[in-house]
């Protein structure tokens, strides 16, 4: 990662832990444009748009996860979680299946 997407990564993670998540978003969109094969920057985007109650966005990020890393626990729980507050508790069930099965729970 240049030196550039470092810094982006830090303010994008600082915007995060101060509760700005649609301001990480952004910038965490932007990371994931840049390196897109990095797994920790697109759960941080997804986190972004899940507190940002960016519903559809957070569930095709994390669609994406699941997709490319299957074995991402907490993308599944991430995913069911998301698909439970966007109002579709049933199809967020086989997910949460797929991480309790990880041994992650709620």
């Amino acid at each position: 990662m240049s030196q550039d997407l470092t810094r982006t990564y830090d303010r994008a993670t600082f915007l995060f832990e101060n509760k700005e998540y649609g301001k990480a978003a952004e910038l965490f969109a932007e990371l994931v444009e840049e390196e897109p094969d990095q797994l920790g920057v697109r759960m941080w985007l997804a986190r972004s748009y899940y507190h940002s109650a960016q519903l559809r966005r957070a569930e095709e990020t994390l669609t994406t996860v699941v997709g490319r890393w299957p074995s991402e626990a907490y993308a599944h729980l991430l995913l069911a979680r998301t698909l439970q507050r966007a109002g579709r508790a049933e199809e967020g069930k086989q997910h949460l299946k797929i991480a309790e099965a990880m041994g992650l729970t709620e």
